[in-house]
């Protein structure tokens, strides 16, 4: 129990640095969102009218007031649920924008992430397994090539082929005339959007799940468990599945949880690239404009997903190997 008390204590901690951090962040940027939105209204080379400043900030309900009493505002605020309304989007509630982003980026990225994931254990695993091998060298070069390219990049080189040469899949947007709802239609044209930024991410994110699976087992293969194991006649696959790969497999516990943590964060780029309606898109915006409301709730959901992502790993990475508890107990 010390252990798990112990874990829940530096969430909570760190759970408040955060929310505080959240605060901050975009107060200390220079500008007025309220001077953005009017000069948005009135043209970038019209002159400033000190009384329609003070109106959009008044409309846009923008912070008013000592940073101090600001931060209370904002706490209060948090508790009951209110994150404002959106200076992009005005009049809607944050709330209501980010529901509308929010499933585009939780099935392009957790399906990514989750394919990614199982790609690269497999491979990581193979390739230790057969290390020095042709496979081995071919994945793990492969790999090291790969994981310097930037997502962004592919995402540009997959959209000027793909999209406005070759004309096979959609430029930008995630669906075209169908009405959004559980209909083929709709699927059709979802999954044809999808499909481009999907690649992009696929292409690099298993770099890391390759390189760290195939060194940790490559460790556990020199453990004195692994030469009894190979000593009693257990057959490879046995040796290879049930002792190398799935010791070999507790440190990528707690980063699969955190990439899952991370997934409310959206791919930025890559949404940005394809114009993609989810989160990172939205998070874009919300810098460009000097969104407060937008830009903390998207933050925070961020950082609370990764933050709870890593508490569910402590706890996972406890109950799966004994030695976590009896180290820090």
């Amino acid at each position: 129990m010390k252990y798990f008390a112990r874990k829940f204590g530096f969430f909570m901690a760190t759970l408040w640095a955060v929310v505080t951090l959240n605060f901050l962040i975009p107060r200390l940027q220079p500008g007025d969102p309220a001077e953005i939105m009017v000069k948005k209204l009135a043209g970038k080379d019209a002159q400033l009218d000190p009384a329609q400043v003070k109106a959009m900030r008044a409309m846009l309900g923008a912070p008013d007031g000592s940073l101090l009493q600001q931060y209370w505002d904002y706490l209060g605020e948090l508790v009951h649920g209110n994150f404002g309304l959106s200076y992009s989007y005005y009049p809607f509630k944050v709330t209501e924008v980010i529901g509308q982003a929010f499933w585009w980026t939780v099935i392009l990225v957790t399906v990514t992430q989750v394919l990614s994931f199982a790609v690269g254990i497999v491979l990581g695993a193979y390739a230790a397994w057969r290390r020095n091998s042709r496979l081995d060298s071919v994945v793990t070069l492969g790999s090291t090539f790969l994981g310097t390219l930037q997502p962004f990049w592919i995402a540009l080189l997959l959209l000027y082929v793909f999209g406005y040469t070759l004309g096979w899949f959609p430029t930008s947007g995630g669906y075209e005339e169908s009405t959004p709802g559980f209909n083929l239609p709709f699927i059709n044209e979802a999954v044809s959007h999808s499909f481009l930024p999907a690649v992009a991410l696929l292409i690099v994110t298993p770099i890391g799940w390759i390189l760290g699976m195939r060194n940790t087992m490559i460790m556990n293969l020199g453990e004195d468990y692994i030469r009894l194991a190979r000593a009693k006649g257990l057959p490879d696959r046995v040796v290879a599945l049930k002792y190398a790969a799935r010791n070999a497999l507790l440190p990528s516990v707690t980063g699969f949880a955190l990439a899952l943590g991370g997934v409310l964060g959206g791919a930025i780029l890559v949404e940005q690239a394809f114009d993609y309606p989810g989160l990172g898109r939205l998070m874009g915006e919300a810098v460009q404009n000097k969104d407060y409301p937008l830009l903390q709730t998207l933050m925070l959901l961020t950082t609370v997903g990764v933050l709870v992502a890593n508490l569910v790993a402590d706890l996972l990475y406890g109950v799966l190997d004994p030695r976590a508890r009896r180290a820090q107990s």
